[in-house]
């Protein structure tokens, strides 16, 4: 099995796969909104993980109407989404390991999670 973030597609195959044009990939590179790999010979290489960003962008411009700055603006968010997410395991994992449960108090229904202080 390929790993997800390897790349390996030229950008002819991926621009047929997508049926678009590869300057289309181009546009997109020159907007910051995707970053092939590169070979020693400069060619763009994409991988699965690009591929469905590049998926992502198309329903974005095709299906909803969104506009390139709009797309570059949706994708931030939805990485910072992604990090926050990722501290609030990385946090949830840390308050699992703590000797004292009394170190955590549910205030609402919220699910916001505050700390006391040790004294």
């Amino acid at each position: 099995m390929r790993d997800y973030e390897e790349p390996v597609y030229l950008i002819s195959v991926v621009a047929k796969v997508l049926s678009i044009h590869p300057q289309t990939l181009r546009q997109y590179e020159r907007e910051g909104l995707i970053e092939p790999s590169r070979t020693e010979g400069k060619m763009r290489l994409y991988s699965e993980k690009d591929l469905d960003k590049i998926k992502m962008i198309l329903r974005l411009t095709r299906d909803l109407g969104v506009n390139l700055a709009g797309v570059d603006v949706i994708l931030r968010l939805k990485q910072q989404l992604e990090e926050c997410e990722a501290t609030i395991d990385e946090l949830r994992a840390n308050l699992k390991t703590q000797s004292k449960g009394s170190l955590v108090k549910r205030e609402s229904s919220f699910d916001l999670i505050f700390i006391k202080e040790k004294k």
